[in-house]
């Protein structure tokens, strides 16, 4: 269940502190080599500022049964994301795109129209805050049907509905109100969280279905949307 600021591996500004290290120190040699020195046992990432939850195989077998899944899609990922407004359109839909990085900026990433790698998300607007006509936030369940870099984020926007606190897809402010209530919530990252992964496991068959509720910062943010 990773914490919001912890980055899954060691990378340029990240060399410490990371999820790998974590691993490293509390399983010591019994991770899967196969992501090598930098990524051992990392089957899939979630962003930095992404909270929530992610396997990590511990033997190479483990790690190969795990790669193929996220390979058929055969995982069960369900994120939460709080939103400024919501979707464009119909309350439940499907946003399908590919997805590179940038032309303009190397470390956001874009939907494109050539190129890139396909990307489908399913979403569902479980709730509303703010006028009904007109919300000024949401509440949306996002199903993955592909992992792409930043995919979630990049959707999102897409359709009009960036998530909170997303520095790099917010595309302009929230309303005055919600601006209030993320100060006072204490969100400083995108609210955006990984509270579902489900998946049958790769050696023994058995089915597995991990859940992690809001952490505090989209806990009382939410609270707070709610008396808008």
């Amino acid at each position: 269940d990773k914490p919001a600021g912890m980055a899954v591996h060691p990378a340029p500004g990240s060399v410490s502190g990371t999820l790998v290290n974590a691993l490293l120190r509390h399983c010591g040699d019994s991770l899967s080599g196969i992501g090598g020195v930098a990524r051992p046992g990392i089957v899939h990432r979630i962003d930095k500022d992404t909270s929530g939850v992610i396997v990590a195989a511990k033997t190479d077998a483990a790690h190969q049964g795990l790669s193929a899944l996220f390979a058929a899609h055969d995982i069960e990922r369900l994120y939460i994301a709080l939103t400024r407004g919501a979707p464009r359109g119909a309350a439940r839909g499907t946003i399908e795109g590919a997805i590179a990085r940038s032309s303009s900026d190397r470390k956001k990433m874009a939907l494109v129209k050539s190129g890139g790698r396909h990307a489908i998300t399913h979403y569902a607007v479980e709730r509303v805050f703010g006028p009904a006509e007109k919300p000024l936030a949401a509440r949306v369940a996002c199903t993955l049907e592909t992992g792409r870099t930043h995919q979630i984020r990049v959707h999102l926007a897409s359709v009009g509905a960036p998530c909170l606190g997303d520095p790099t897809y917010g595309s302009g402010p929230p309303a005055e109100k919600v601006r209030a209530a993320i100060a006072e919530a204490g969100l400083a990252r995108q609210a955006l969280h990984a509270a579902v992964l489900g998946f049958r496991h790769p050696v023994t068959g058995e089915a597995l279905r991990f859940e992690s509720p809001l952490p505090r910062d989209m806990a009382v943010l939410q609270g707070l949307l709610e008396a808008l």
